[in-house]
C-alpha cells in the first residue's frame, strides 16, 4: 500500500474538496442508517442539501459525550450481523460507550495506522513491540496489530507491564520500535538499571507513545519527554486518538504536532458557546468522522483542549497539524487563582525519582473553590520531600497542591482497578463533595 498517500500534501483547497465531497456522503448516510441521527435531523428539520461546504458544519447541532452514552444502541448504524468487533471507550471520566466495527471499519482502522506509523518514520519489515493491551475491548491495541500487518512489519504482543518480560522480548526478538505509555518508559529503564541490562546497547531506536504527552504546547519536550531523552537517547513520536475518532494524530520527525489525516475525519474547534475560535486559538476538539460504517459520528465534542497548526512542515506534508492536549474540558482546575489542569501536574511528579506512584484528587473546599490534593507513594515520607515537591510545583505551575502521603500498593489499587484498562491518576470528587455539603 501507498504509505505516504498523496492527499498528505496536497493544497489545503484540494484537501477541503476532497473533505466537503465525503461529508456530503455521510450526511446522506446518516439519516438513512442510523436512528440517533434520523430522529435529530427530522425533529431539528435539518435539510442536509443545504450542508455543502465545511463552513456550514455550523448549521448541525454536536453530539456528546452524554448523548452517546445515553442513546448507545441507536447510533448503530448497521444490523448485529455486520459488526465483526465490540469495542469501548476506556470509561476515564464516566461510563464507557460501546462502538462496533465492521469488517470494511476494521481495513479503515488499518489503513489509518499504517499511515500513522509511517508519518512516524516506520517501513516494512521493522519489528514492533507493543506494550499496550490487545483485549479488554481496547481499540487501539487492535488498531496497531492491524495496521502494523497492513504496513509490512512485524509485531510482538507482550501486554502492558512485567519489565522482566519486556526487557527479555528486546533481547530475543530485537524490536527496532515500542509502542507504549511513555511513563512506563523509566519504569523500564529502572528495571535496566537494577539488573545491569545494557539497553542503549539494544535494538530499540525509537518509541511511539501513547495516552500521554511528551511535548509542550511549543513542542520542546515537557519533563517526562526530556527525562526519558536523557536516560536513553531514542527517538520519540507523540500520538493522540480516541476510540470515538477512530482515527489517530502522529508526529512526524520534526515533532511539531500530530498529523491530520484528512480523509479520515474532519476536525472543528470550538469555544463553550460551540463557535468556532479564532485560527491560533485554543478550543474544544469536535471531530466528524468519514468513510465509518458501523458507528459513524457528526461533530463529536471530544472535551479535549488543543489548537491546530497550518505552518508548512519540513517532512513535506500540508495537512494540518494537532498540538498538545492541554486537558480535558471538564478536568479544569481553578487552583489559588491560576487555572490549570491535571497534566501539567502529571508532568512535575513524573519526573522525580522518589515518586513511585501518585493519584491527584480534585476537591472544592467549604467556599466553593477548587482544592487539589496530591496523594504521593514513595519509600521517603518526611517534611523536606512534602517541601521538595511543593517546591517543584511552585517553579513549574507557580502555586502548590497539598500533599499527602499513601501506602505505595494502596494508590496502586486506586490507579490500576480490575475494569479499567488505563491507570486512573486523576480522581475528581467536586460533585460529591458538594452532595455531602
Amino acid at each position: 500500500m501507498n504509505l505516504y498517500p498523496a492527499i498528505e500534501r496536497a493544497p489545503l483547497a484540494e484537501i477541503k474538496k476532497i473533505q466537503e465531497k465525503e461529508l456530503r456522503k455521510m450526511l446522506c448516510y446518516l439519516p438513512e442508517k442510523s436512528p440517533y441521527y434520523s430522529r435529530l435531523f427530522k425533529n431539528e428539520k435539518i435539510d442536509i442539501a443545504k450542508i455543502k461546504k465545511l463552513e456550514d458544519l455550523k448549521y448541525l447541532p454536536v453530539t456528546t459525550k452524554e448523548q452517546l452514552q445515553c442513546y448507545n444502541d441507536d447510533f448503530f448504524c448497521v444490523e448485529r450481523s455486520k459488526i465483526v468487533d465490540y469495542m469501548t471507550t476506556s470509561g476515564t471520566l464516566s461510563d464507557p460507550t460501546v462502538f462496533a466495527v465492521t469488517d470494511r471499519d476494521l481495513d479503515r482502522l488499518a489503513y489509518n495506522e499504517a499511515i500513522s506509523f509511517a508519518c512516524a518514520g516506520t517501513k516494512p519489515g521493522d519489528v514492533f513491540q507493543l506494550m499496550t493491551t490487545i483485549d479488554k475491548r481496547f481499540m487501539a491495541g487492535l488498531a496497531y496489530f492491524l495496521g502494523i500487518r497492513k504496513m509490512g512489519g512485524s509485531i510482538v504482543r507482550v501486554g502492558n507491564g512485567i519489565p522482566e518480560l519486556q526487557w527479555d522480548t528486546i533481547q530475543r526478538i530485537k524490536p527496532d520500535t515500542i509502542i507504549c505509555v511513555p511513563s512506563f518508559i523509566p519504569k523500564i529503564i529502572q528495571y535496566a538499571q537494577e539488573h545491569g541490562i545494557d539497553y542503549r546497547g539494544t535494538s530499540v531506536k525509537k518509541a511511539v507513545c501513547i495516552g500521554e504527552n511528551l511535548r509542550t504546547s511549543d513542542f520542546s519536550l515537557n519533563l517526562l519527554g526530556q527525562k526519558i531523552k536523557d536516560n536513553w537517547d531514542i527517538e520519540l513520536y507523540s500520538t493522540y486518538a480516541s476510540t470515538e475518532m477512530n482515527t489517530t494524530f502522529c508526529e512526524c520527525e520534526a515533532g511539531q504536532g500530530g498529523h491530520h489525516h484528512p480523509e479520515l475525519i474532519i476536525c472543528e474547534l470550538l469555544d463553550d458557546q460551540d463557535r468556532l475560535v479564532i485560527q491560533g486559538e485554543y478550543g474544544e476538539l469536535v471531530i466528524t468522522t468519514l468513510d465509518v460504517e458501523g458507528m459513524p459520528l457528526l461533530r463529536f465534542k471530544t472535551g479535549d483542549i488543543c489548537r491546530f497548526h497550518y505552518e508548512p512542515c519540513r517532512c513535506g506534508r500540508t495537512t494540518m497539524r494537532i498540538s498538545p492536549i492541554i486537558g480535558r474540558k471538564n478536568q479544569m482546575i481553578k487552583l489559588k487563582g491560576t487555572t490549570l489542569y491535571p497534566t501539567s501536574i502529571f508532568d512535575v511528579l513524573d519526573n522525580v525519582d522518589f515518586v513511585e506512584n501518585y493519584v491527584v484528587e480534585l476537591h472544592s473546599n467549604e467556599i466553593g473553590t477548587d482544592e487539589v490534593v496530591v496523594v504521593v507513594g514513595t519509600h521517603h515520607q518526611s517534611e523536606e520531600v512534602v517541601k521538595e515537591l511543593k517546591d517543584r510545583f511552585r517553579a513549574k505551575l507557580r502555586v502548590a497542591p497539598e500533599i499527602r502521603f499513601e501506602d505505595i500498593e494502596a494508590i496502586r489499587r486506586v490507579q490500576m482497578p480490575e475494569i479499567k484498562r488505563k491507570p486512573v491518576k486523576f480522581v475528581d470528587k467536586r460533585q460529591k463533595d458538594t452532595t455531602q455539603k
